[in-house]
């Protein structure tokens, strides 16, 4: 389904990916760890064609990505779609007219200059954002809502687009713990009630572990880790984040329930 082939990229002297080789059969949520700087949003960059490859190949389901340009590009990144830390949102538009933003690759640019979108569009919005359990605040200002809240009005505005591949960018990096579960609750639906492959990047241990099928490691722009989560050991986190025996998982972790919660969730309202 997806084969990421020697895929590297540099800026000038310095390697941010180096020769990443990944291959993806069927649908699955995949977490990438590494400390910052290991190549992580750079790769998930590439593969939304937001930032050429130096070499190197990405091919999703027969199609060679990385080669694409103009009107191909466009039609690829909205198949792609893409989940900011900063969540990209307009503040001071509502958050239906956030959600439908999804859409703009497919509209007209009279229709997009004057914010006019098909009704079914709109009832399209709110049912997603209820799927998601906002559609309450839809009416209000997208800054009037708290940072978990306008996470998941940015991955309504992604299901907009009914992407093949939903990426997302250290998506619960600046949440706290309720919210950042609330928000991996949703991607992890998405995934299993949709069947869309999900890639995130993540920075903390125990998220990849409880939310992802499959964990890639990256360090200094390669692949040095590619498992379940099972196999991801506190001794394989040392190596993947050059620690040494001081390096201590509970330190970075989100966890604010009982260990022995089932690993997957449905989204909570």
């Amino acid at each position: 389904m997806l084969r990421i082939e020697n895929l590297t990229k540099s800026f000038g002297p310095n390697v941010a990916v180096d020769a990443a080789n990944v291959a993806v059969d069927k649908p699955a949520m995949i977490g990438i760890i590494g400390r910052s700087g290991a190549g992580k949003s750079t790769l998930l960059r590439m593969l939304n064609c937001l930032t050429d490859a130096t070499s190197g190949r990405i091919v999703f389901e027969g199609q060679q990505i990385s080669a694409l340009k103009g009107a191909d590009k466009r039609r690829w990144q909205s198949e792609c779609a893409m989940i900011f830390q900063q969540f990209n949102l307009v503040p001071r538009l509502d958050v239906v007219s956030n959600v439908l933003h999804g859409t703009l690759n497919k509209r007209s640019t009279l229709a997009t200059m004057f914010n006019l979108f098909p009704q079914e569009d709109i009832h399209r919005a709110i049912d997603i954002l209820d799927r998601l359990g906002i559609a309450e605040h839809g009416p209000k200002r997208a800054e009037a809502l708290s940072g978990g809240q306008q996470q998941r009005v940015a991955i309504a505005r992604a299901l907009m687009q009914d992407p093949k591949i939903i990426l997302a960018d250290e998506p619960i990096a600046s949440l706290d713990p309720m919210n950042a579960q609330l928000v991996m609750q949703s991607l992890r639906a998405i995934h299993e009630e949709d069947g869309r492959m999900v890639v995130a990047n993540l920075h903390t241990l125990d998220t990849a572990r409880r939310y992802c099928d499959r964990v890639i490691g990256m360090r200094d722009g390669r692949i040095v880790f590619d498992g379940t989560p099972e196999q991801l050991t506190t001794g394989v986190a040392r190596d993947i984040y050059g620690a040494d025996d001081s390096f201590s998982e509970a330190a970075t972790s989100t966890e604010i329930q009982t260990l022995d919660r089932p690993k997957t969730a449905q989204v909570v309202a």
